[in-house]
């Protein structure tokens, strides 16, 4: 037993099993929403609920054991809420690529990852990016994402006169609203788990309102479904013509699984006391390697880019420290694939309360920007506002940073701009620039 903990860089007299247990438990229900949604969000992709509940568990497992065994931290890792979002909304619906196509984006994104991590350049991706602009991207997400919730809860409906208007209130709608403000007491309060605990309570309620639906020989319990549905099935045929739309999706992937992570890890690790005495952070690489593979082993079982967990906190607030808290939570998402029928069942007005918090949790970020430089704030407004109103996250991206550049150049601030930068903008430039001579 000593011997396999040490695997996990647990030692006896700094740790404790039961506090690492505990932890792993935690973060675990405090995470667990991502089984219920993900299945909805990319099975509006038209892809198969049941197999992407399997997959998004193997993936999970997958990632956050290498977690536990290679970088030893206490992280878990899951496909991504908003990134998620990105895959179905952005690249399925909105651009019209098929699942495979996108599914072929995310495995590309995950081996760039891998070696952006193995040859040690993600510093300069990092830095290429203006400070204020990596903020806005969080928040811009975060509504986006909210937005998603509201829709789907059917609290904000098309209008053809104002394109949007509130919707009806029904009994879906208002369980919708019903979650928002009990997740939001639960959080508040500080309860463990508690969003997941506001979606099974809803989905619960939703039972005799109809909202639920149950269906014949429900069962709580059953083998795990199969993912051979959509596991390996990347379509890499866009990648191989050069199509440049498809060529800034994966570049947007990167991007994006890149901040979250080391947004999440360098957050985590701070507030927890776990960053070396030089600054930097116990086994960053390595945690960014897990987040790598993680996307990788992803695509390949058939769910969206897999990232490092903010809700890892909760765990290492609890008093995880060592690898033993993450293999905790990859064996209780093992666990969890005999319950595929419970998470299988819950409605779309379950999950608003999830995504809208969430929502308001990557809002928070906007208290970082600048605001009192027109140079830094307008970009940064454009690239929150398009991400809903376009319903796009990508397209935010683009305009947040081609306006950076444009802005800077027309106010002689253009030193200000990173050649990386002038870089990325010209290759956004193609997007639009390629489609007027077709």
């Amino acid at each position: 037993m000593a011997n396999f903990l040490s695997l996990l860089g647990f030692d006896p007299s700094k740790n404790s099993v039961k506090t690492e247990v505990l932890a792993g438990v935690t973060t675990f229900l405090t995470m667990s929403y991502i089984l219920a949604v993900n299945p909805l969000i990319l099975g509006d992709a038209h892809m198969d609920k049941g197999a992407v509940f399997s997959a998004t568990i193997v993936a999970a497992a997958i990632a956050t054991l290498v977690m536990a065994f290679y970088a030893k931290l206490p992280f878990a890792l899951a496909s991504g809420m908003g990134i998620n979002a990105f895959f179905a909304y952005t690249l399925v619906l909105g651009m019209g690529f098929t699942w495979q196509q996108a599914l072929a984006a995310v495995f590309i994104e995950g081996i760039i990852f891998v070696l952006l991590t193995v040859f040690k350049v993600r510093e300069a991706i990092v830095n290429a990016i203006p400070i204020n602009l990596r903020y806005a991207i969080s928040v811009g997400i975060g509504l986006f994402i909210a937005f998603i919730g509201l829709k789907n809860g059917g609290i904000i409906v098309h209008s053809d006169a104002t394109l949007l208007q509130l919707g009806t209130w029904n009994a879906s709608s208002i369980l919708a609203i019903a979650g928002v403000l009990i997740g939001t007491a639960l959080l508040a309060l500080n309860v463990r788990g508690a969003l997941f605990i506001t979606i099974i309570a809803i989905t619960i309620i939703g039972i005799p309102l109809g909202v639920t639906q149950l269906g014949e020989g429900f069962t709580l319990v059953s083998l795990p479904q199969s993912f051979s549905d959509v596991a390996f099935k990347m379509d890499f045929s866009k990648f191989f013509t050069l199509d440049i739309n498809y060529l800034i999706v994966v570049f947007v992937l990167v991007f994006m699984d890149l901040f979250d992570t080391l947004g999440t890890l360098i957050g985590a690790s701070t507030s927890a006391g776990m960053v070396e005495k030089n600054g930097r952070i116990h086994n960053l690489n390595k945690a960014l390697l897990a987040d790598a593979i993680g996307t990788v082993a992803g695509a390949m079982c058939g769910t969206s880019t897999v990232t490092t967990y903010v809700e890892s906190t909760t765990g290492i607030a609890a008093g995880g420290r060592t690898g033993l808290t993450s293999f905790t939570v990859a064996m209780l998402f093992l666990l969890a694939l005999f319950f595929s029928p419970l998470f299988l069942i819950i409605p779309a007005a379950a999950t608003t309360s999830a995504l809208v918090l969430v929502g308001v949790m990557m809002v928070k970020a906007i208290v970082n920007i600048e605001m009192s430089d027109f140079t830094e704030a307008a970009p940064c407004f454009l690239t929150i506002i398009m991400m809903p109103l376009a319903y796009s996250i990508s397209e935010g991206i683009v305009m947040g940073m081609l306006s950076y550049v444009l802005i800077k150049l027309l106010t002689g601030r253009g030193k200000q701009v990173s050649v990386a930068m002038y870089i990325l903008a010209c290759f956004f430039l193609l997007k639009y620039l390629i489609p007027l001579f077709q």
